[in-house]
Formats: C-alpha cells, sequence, structure tokens
C-alpha cells in the first residue's frame, strides 16, 4: 500500500508538477490514512485529542496553498515551524538536528521518531514538536485554546482550528472534501458569471459573488461541510449566512427568503443540507425585500493566515453542478 502510494505521488508530480502533487496528496485515501495514523499514535503518547491536531495540520494545509511565500507540503503534516524556532533563534548551527543542543536554545525541534535526530524535515518530529507545546498547557479545550493563541498570535487561526477540529470531532474521519450545488438541480434557475461586476448601491464596489437567479423560497444548500460562523441581517445582503470550510473558504449566501428554522452560529453543516430559501431581501434595514428579483448571491473568499479575500465562484459552482446533475442520472 505505501509503495502504491509514493507511486501514485511520483506519477502526480511527472503530470501536474510539484504544487499540485502536494495538494493532491492530502487528498487521496492514502494519505489520509497515513495523516490519521500519525494524530492517533501521537494522542496515545501525549493525550491530545487528535482532532486538534488534524484541525491545525488542516489550517495549514490549507495555508500553505493559499501564500506564495509558503512551500505546500511535502510529506503528509503540513504543520510549519520556522527554522529559527526549531532549533532556537540564539542557536549558531543553522542546520541543527541535535536535541540536546536544540533544547538548550529553547528550540522547539525534538526526535519524536527515536532515530535520534530533530528533524524539522520529518513529519513525525514536527508534529510531535507542535503536540508537545499543546501539552504544556494541557489537554482540555480551553487550554488548547490558549496553546493555540500562543502559538498563532492570532484569534481567527484559533477560531478556524477549533472548528475543524469540531467538524473531525463529529465525523471522526479526514475525508469531508464533498461538495454540493447551493440550489437543487434540474429546478428553476440559471445563472451567469457576474463575479467583479460593478454594483452602485450603497456605493460604487465590486460584485463579490455569482448571482443564481430562483424561484421564491427555492431550497438553499450548504455546499461543504463547514462550520456557521455568522447568521443575521445585512444591509447589502439582507438575510444572510456564512459557512466556513475545512479548506479555510468561507462560503457566503445572501438575500435569503429565511433560515432553516433552529440554525444558529457554530452548528457544523454537511453539503446538501437546507440552510435557508432563496429571497430578495436587502437593500435597506431589517426586513426590507422585493427591491430585485428572487436570488442567491453566493460567494467564497479565502484567509490566508493573514488576510482575506474574494475569488470567482463561478468555476466551483459549474463543476459541483456537473458532479450534482451525475448523481441524479445515476
Amino acid at each position: 500500500m505505501k509503495r502504491l502510494f509514493f507511486l501514485t505521488l511520483a506519477c502526480l508530480f511527472i503530470l501536474k508538477g510539484p504544487s499540485q502533487v502536494a495538494n493532491a496528496a492530502v487528498d487521496i485515501p492514502e494519505a489520509y490514512a497515513g495523516r490519521m495514523e500519525l494524530y492517533k499514535n501521537m494522542e496515545a503518547t501525549l493525550q491530545i485529542p487528535w482532532y486538534y491536531l488534524a484541525g491545525a495540520d488542516q489550517y495549514e494545509h490549507s495555508i500553505r496553498l493559499a501564500r506564495p511565500d509558503l512551500e505546500p507540503a511535502k510529506g503528509l503534516i503540513g504543520l510549519n515551524i520556522e527554522p529559527s524556532k526549531w532549533r532556537g533563534i540564539l542557536n549558531p548551527n543553522l542546520n541543527d538536528v541535535n536535541p540536546l543542543t536544540i533544547t538548550f536554545f529553547d528550540g522547539l525541534g525534538v526526535d519524536g521518531n527515536g532515530d535520534g535526530k530533530a528533524d524539522i524535515m520529518n513529519d513525525t518530529d514536527r508534529l510531535y514538536a507542535f503536540s508537545k507545546h499543546l501539552r504544556n498547557y494541557g489537554t482540555d479545550e480551553d487550554n488548547i485554546r490558549i496553546a493555540l493563541w500562543d502559538y498563532y498570535k492570532r484569534d481567527k487561526a484559533v477560531s478556524i482550528i477549533m472548528g475543524n477540529a469540531e467538524i473531525y470531532k463529529k465525523y471522526g474521519r479526514l475525508d469531508l472534501q464533498e461538495k454540493a450545488f447551493p440550489v437543487p438541480v434540474r429546478t428553476h434557475y440559471t445563472y451567469l458569471n457576474t463575479w467583479g461586476s460593478a454594483r452602485g448601491w450603497g456605493g460604487r464596489r465590486i460584485h463579490e459573488g455569482t448571482d443564481i437567479f430562483a424561484d421564491y423560497s427555492l431550497p438553499v444548500r450548504s455546499t461543504s461541510y463547514g462550520i456557521i460562523e455568522m447568521k443575521g441581517w445585512n444591509k447589502f445582503g439582507g438575510w444572510r449566512i456564512g459557512i466556513r470550510d475545512l479548506n479555510n473558504t468561507y462560503h457566503y449566501f445572501a438575500h435569503l427568503s429565511g433560515f432553516t428554522e433552529g440554525l444558529k452560529v457554530g452548528h457544523i453543516v454537511e453539503p446538501g443540507q437546507v440552510i435557508g430559501g432563496v429571497g430578495s431581501t436587502g437593500y435597506g434595514p431589517p426586513g426590507t425585500s422585493g427591491k430585485f428579483p428572487p436570488h442567491l448571491h453566493y460567494g467564497m473568499y479565502k484567509d490566508n493566515g493573514r488576510t482575506e479575500w474574494s475569488f470567482d465562484p463561478y468555476p466551483y459552482l459549474k463543476m459541483w453542478e456537473r458532479k450534482d446533475l451525475a448523481k441524479k442520472q445515476n
């Protein structure tokens, strides 16, 4: 099985290039199994629940793929520890792999696999070092949050990682990349690529999404596994809801007629789960409706650990629509 895994990676490298290989390696079954084995081993060793490690690792995989200044992970683990922090900032040996001297210089580097070296390129060593940092604070949720904040110094990073962990904890697995078209296929709807078009109401701005025109109250569905980050009224988007998925992508649904009963911020949703209905709300104070034809505004935003920006959802919508249509035919 391991030989097949590395042969697959080699073929992907030849056909696609290194950046796509790293992304593909994360998403193939052998990679999921390998990562889960590492998380579980670390849980058994340091009593850190595996889903916290998975949540942080997945966050860093997504950061690596969204930032040109970071290389995609070369192995299974995406955790990125700066070399200076690994060896110790004052350590004169820039390539130190000796656990004793690294400890002397207060570096994070440790020997996690028992080979006598603290190798920053080794998945087990790197995961063990990160897990030890968490373990120094404690293994309960509150202390894990404190440890994550001390490590990342960013509230949003802590929130995203804890959300990832909640999703992994609920489903008990890592292969949660399924997606769904935001309205039921083979119903009455239409859409064009309108991302980046000019908008005038409320001041000059661009359209950060794709409009899917449809019948009023047509079910609106979550496009992914994710955590509800935001729900409520906005003068531009009317009744709207925001969902963050495991790839650190924020999915924005606006102009809804209303929400599914009982849906709250912090809830976990699944692909295809109904979250509301198509409406025409917005462009005014709470309750404003009917200033434009009923449609769903669907937007996608990416966070790279520093900032967040909008990107064109149209190609993804077309892909998810094709997949849902194919499922209907089977």
